[in-house]
């Protein structure tokens, strides 16, 4: 093979490390290393000597490790072997990187687990050059960075996922609202995944999650959305009320199915009633309903109470009269309002009793 006069790597998009196709070097070979570049010497698989940017004519004296080596005489153009690699040192902030399976998570307020995939951007540049070789780059002729995407996977997700799990916990938040986190979420993921790399060489620039979400129709995000929905409800209505509204639901469909011989019906409505936690009057007035006995006291009607929820807020338990007013006050915002008997919130506008 020819002798090289002239030793240099023109960059090319996507490419970290090259390795000069030819090892058969002179001195006098002129080496040129553009900005952004650093030229690595190797030598029986030891590095030797590393040259920043610049135009060079190979000497023993800009080479003193590899001249220790093939300890060739000063001066002409004694040839020689040696392995010249060129490394980009630029920054790089484009890469982009999401979970290729979802990381199973549990929700801290729900206690279900579900899938998550996430999705983001990092930047990095080669700080080491030395370690970048030993460790990665071996005798590879090419390195790219679809090729350090495929080396780091493995911790970026183990440490991706460590983060995301240790952000809901800290802060008890719920799936649905950690897009809230992301910011705190990708800072820990880089303070995490930084010494790893830097072990290697590489240093990280830059780190973002854009996105952490869940699929729609897997059955645990379903559920998951149920739970949601069941706590946004009691938070609105509240747990007594909530208790006696389902007590009301069983009471309408139990008597729209009442047939003879209901003894295992009346005995689950006791059973319900017991579970809710009523007194014992109303357990008793509840099993007479459903037996079709006659009951056991008369208590006298009890007086409505409504619930009203104006932009969220809910105020209640309140007479007709109270409500009145509170409505009056409130008449140009969205008011909604629940009564025993009612299935779900209706707006104000739909109560004989409130309008004008």
């Amino acid at each position: 093979m020819a002798l090289i006069d002239v030793v240099k790597y023109e960059q090319r998009p996507g490419i970290i490390a090259y390795k000069f196709p030819s090892d058969e070097l002179r001195w006098g070979t002129q080496l040129v290393v553009y900005p952004g570049q650093e030229a690595i010497f190797v030598k029986g698989g030891a590095v030797c000597d590393r040259l920043k940017a610049g135009t060079y004519t190979l000497k023993s004296n800009n080479l003193p490790i590899l001249n220790k080596i093939i300890n060739l005489p000063f001066g002409g153009d004694s040839p020689f072997q040696a392995d010249v690699w060129f490394v980009s040192l630029t920054d790089k902030l484009n890469l982009r990187w999401g979970t290729e399976t979802p990381i199973q998570l549990e929700d801290p307020k729900y206690r279900i687990i579900v899938p998550v995939r996430a999705y983001g951007q990092w930047g990095y540049r080669i700080n080491d050059t030395e370690a970048f070789l030993n460790k990665i780059l071996g005798n590879m002729p090419v390195f790219d960075e679809a090729m350090l995407q495929s080396y780091f996977r493995g911790v970026l997700l183990s440490k991706l996922s460590t983060a995301i799990s240790r952000e809901i916990i800290e802060q008890k938040v719920s799936l649905f609202d950690v897009n809230m986190y992301l910011k705190a979420i990708a800072e820990d993921c880089r303070s995490e995944m930084s010494p790893d790399l830097s072990s290697y060489g590489v240093e990280i620039t830059a780190f973002s999650v854009i996105s952490v979400n869940m699929p729609e129709n897997d059955q645990s995000v379903l559920e998951l959305k149920r739970a949601k929905n069941f706590r946004a409800e009691l938070d609105v209505v509240g747990v007594d009320n909530y208790k006696l509204k389902r007590t009301f639901d069983f009471l309408d469909i139990s008597a729209a199915n009442e047939a003879p011989g209901g003894g295992g019906t009346m005995n689950w409505g006791l059973g319900l009633g017991t579970g809710l936690g009523l007194s014992k009057d109303v357990r008793e007035v509840v099993g007479d309903v459903i037996s079709g006995t006659t009951p056991k006291h008369t208590p006298p009607p009890l007086p409505t109470v409504y619930y009203i929820a104006v932009d969220g807020e809910k105020e209640g338990p309140l007479t007709e009269q109270d409500a009145k007013a509170l409505i009056d006050k409130h008449r140009h915002r969205p008011i909604l309002i629940w009564k025993s008997g009612m299935d779900e919130w209706k707006p104000f506008s739909e109560f004989e009793e409130f309008k004008k």
